[in-house]
């Protein structure tokens, strides 16, 4: 058996060590080719186009899925 606390955590200690657990809101940013919102760094789900030029082609069957 491993070691144990010898008094229960206060509810100020407790909380004031989950004071960073909450979650941050995501930032989105808006495409320059389509207008549609995407996660920065990230090519456009809408179009398929990263920093002006088409990486991905949307909709196509025939395209490997990542």
């Amino acid at each position: 058996m491993g070691p144990l606390p010898k008094r229960k955590l206060s509810w100020g200690r407790t909380h004031r060590r989950r004071a960073h657990h909450a979650l941050k809101p995501v930032h989105l940013i808006t495409c320059d080719n389509c207008g549609a919102k995407h996660l920065p760094h990230t090519v456009c789900p809408t179009c398929g186009y990263y920093k002006g030029r088409e990486v991905v082609r949307v909709g196509d069957a025939d395209a490997p899925q990542k």
